[in-house]
């Protein structure tokens, strides 16, 4: 037997039942929001991981191609790697849930999310992160729910609850918003310039929603949940923190931390945790948990310092920015470059510009997104910190920043009718200390309009954090946090966006959720930087996107054709088309309305292409004057071809105003000649003459 629990949500029934399946889990639930299922699972280790400083959570977005009724392409037919959207929805569901665990706490634990069939009126992923806090709060985890998320779209103006997957796609507002019974806890959005003031209404009607999702999850607590387990803490013990400050007074961890060079305070901390690790030769135990307990209390010195003294670690105010520059084409050759500096981080972006064959295929849940047009994509090296590490290929939270900082330009890009390109921005990190992802913003916005795309706007992006005391009401707000105070501060909340409004979010916290004061403050705040950082630096480095693409990048012209003449541009199996590839070197994209893209490095040739398109798709008329290629002849006349596919024939009669025996006294293959259209013949063909072609032509 298994019990099932419903409530409505957005107008839909969301459906749970515990109990049905995975009984081995310590939490499951098979979910169901309309025709939408997902199955969620939680699992945790019996004992507590062993040399580690941190919580061991991993989340997993299972994408199976059978719940939208595909075989998976690919020589295997089977699911592969996790795809972007996956470890992005990956990502929202651990933001909110890791800080909600208990800080001591070294068990492994996994969440699992399996979507087995698809609604496109309910989006899968709004299930899976409903379900993940669900089991999680009902297993014998430890665990500070329930929390619970929700989504918001905006179509014409008006806010859509859990939006259907064509009205998340289309619209002007991408929102998700998680809370606890309390407070807001993460904020991840992606937006067409809402104004701020918008912004904050609709994260607060997702708090809402999310309060009656909660007191759900709170009723089936009670009839199902499970006493949660004892477990093995990994808690710094207190004479230890005692014999620490013995030894290392706070005044000398303050002179140790507050510096502006990331390199001279770790120097600093290296030799303070060699003096301790001297000091505690002979105890083990301490050794072990030497490096975490070093780390606490930098984090203690700092919080203390800002919240008290409002002092910030480089000597910074409260809401100063660090220095900027910004400067574009700094790299010969590309389509587009441009590198933006803040403090020690720094960004250089290289903007690269291809046809629209070039665009990347995904094969995904989503029915309505089938190919990518604008690619960023973010690179964090190892000597980016300073460090020597081999490069493995982007991990999660590389694709995570690439992805914000693509959110935040997608609201300004020209549309394909405007500017028919594919995109690729890429962002080398070439020194980290804090909020790359922002200066990813900045630097791509400025690189691509480097590279002549024409954005509707500039944007920038910038960083706020937090630090709280033992109230709501003692907390301090920091513009632009660098690494450190991310570190040890309990907010990271980036927005970024144009003068006009807000282009994306995201924001994740340490702490148990924020107050709705805070969430105001860090969004005038971030609004109030941006427009400086566009306003006082990108401006001055590149005002406007360049009226033309760059030399190296391919040129590309736009014609529109009669849909029902495409098949006479592109030939049986093709010939056509490729044979006027292979004359012009050009490339040639048609898609199924009639528009048709040649992309090329050459004019004439481009030109050239175009000419031979029109000619294929444009029906002779008498009068109409071409120039043709002689590509046979007969004793009865020649024939002529005026582009690929495109041939007809002159009569031995219309070839010379004298009489002539044989073609050939005349007219040899390859002659090129013009001809004038004289209409439809006796016997209705077309007919064409060359001696008839009036002098001026």
């Amino acid at each position: 037997m298994y019990k099932s629990f419903s409530m409505e949500l957005a107008g839909r029934t969301l459906t749970v039942d515990i109990g049905r399946v995975c009984a081995q889990a310590n939490g499951a639930a098979l979910l169901k929001y309309g025709e939408t299922t997902v199955l969620s699972t939680v699992t945790a280790s019996d004992k507590p991981r062993d040399g580690i400083d941190f919580f061991p959570l991993s989340v997993e977005y299972e994408e199976k191609m059978y719940s939208v009724g595909k075989i998976p392409g690919g020589f295997n037919k089977r699911e592969g790697k996790a795809s972007e959207n996956a470890i992005l929805t990956s990502r929202v569901i651990d933001r909110p849930m890791r800080p909600l665990f208990p800080k001591d706490y070294r068990n492994d634990v996994t969440i699992n999310n399996m979507v087995m069939s698809v609604d496109p009126a309910c989006r899968p992923e709004i299930v899976a992160m409903i379900g993940s806090a669900l089991v999680t709060t009902i297993s014998d985890i430890p665990f500070a729910g329930p929390c619970a998320t929700t989504q918001m779209g905006m179509v014409d103006g008006e806010f859509i609850v859990n939006p259907s997957q064509k009205e998340w796609d289309k619209g002007d507002l991408q929102l998700t918003v998680a809370s606890t019974a309390e407070k807001v806890i993460m904020i991840e959005a992606g937006a067409n310039e809402i104004p701020e003031d918008k912004m904050i209404e609709a994260i607060y009607k997702c708090h809402d929603v999310n309060q009656t999702i909660i007191a759900f999850v709170n009723k089936i607590v009670e009839e199902v949940g499970k006493p949660k387990h004892e477990y093995t803490s990994c808690a710094i013990p207190d004479e230890m923190f005692a014999a620490i400050k013995e030894l290392v007074p706070p005044a000398q961890m303050e002179e140790a931390v507050f510096t502006d060079e990331k390199q001279q305070r770790e120097e600093n901390i290296r030799e303070i945790t060699d003096k301790l690790a001297e000091a505690f030769a002979d105890n083990e135990e301490w050794l072990a948990v030497l490096g975490e307990a070093v780390y606490q209390y930098q984090k203690k010195t700092v919080r203390k310092m800002i919240l008290k003294d409002h002092k910030r670690p480089d000597g910074r105010a409260i809401n100063q920015i660090r220095p900027l520059a910004a400067e574009v084409d700094l790299i010969p050759r590309v389509h587009g470059s441009a590198m933006f500096t803040r403090g020690q981080t720094q960004i250089c972006d290289v903007v690269t510009l291809a046809p629209l064959s070039e665009v990347q295929k995904i094969d995904g849940l989503d029915e309505n997104i089938t190919t990518k047009r604008y690619i960023h994509q973010y690179n964090f090296p190892a000597y980016s910190v300073g460090e020597t590490k081999v490069s493995r290929g982007p991990g999660r939270r590389e694709i995570g920043h690439g992805a914000l900082a693509e959110k935040a330009l997608m609201a300004v890009l020209p549309s394909e009718e405007e500017f028919p390109y594919a995109i690729r921005a890429v962002s080398e990190t070439f020194e980290s200390n804090g909020s790359t992802s922002m200066a990813s913003t900045c630097a791509s916005c400025m690189s691509l309009m480097a590279a002549g795309v024409p954005l509707k706007a500039m944007v920038a992006g910038i960083s706020c954090g937090l630090v709280t005391g033992d109230t709501d009401d003692d907390y301090i707000v920091l513009t632009d946090i660098q690494g450190l105070e991310d570190f040890f501060g309990d907010m990271d909340f980036k927005v970024t966006g144009t003068h006009k409004g807000i282009t994306a979010i995201q924001m994740d916290i340490k702490i148990h959720g924020l107050t709705r004061p805070i969430v105001e403050e860090a969004i005038a705040r971030t609004r109030e930087a941006r427009i400086y950082i566009m306003d006082e630096v990108m401006s001055k480095a590149i005002a406007e996107p360049r009226k033309q693409v760059s030399e190296y990048a391919p040129k590309i012209v736009q014609i529109q054709i009669d849909p029902e003449k495409i098949g006479d541009v592109v030939g049986q199996r093709g010939k056509t088309i490729n044979e006027i590839i292979a004359r012009t070197g050009v490339k040639i994209d048609i898609t199924d309305d009639g528009s048709v893209s040649v992309c090329g490095t050459e004019a004439e040739m481009m030109d050239k292409a175009i000419e031979m398109i029109r000619i294929i798709t444009t029906d002779f008329k008498e009068g109409q004057i071409l120039t043709g290629t002689v590509v046979s002849i007969k004793e009865f006349g020649a024939f002529l071809e005026f582009a690929p596919g495109k041939e007809s024939m002159v009569h031995i009669s219309k070839i010379a105003k004298e009489r002539i025996n044989h073609v050939e006294d005349v007219l040899t293959l390859g002659d090129k000649v013009k001809v004038v259209c004289l209409g439809k013949d006796k016997m209705g063909r077309i007919s064409f003459s060359i001696k008839d072609v009036p002098a001026e032509a």
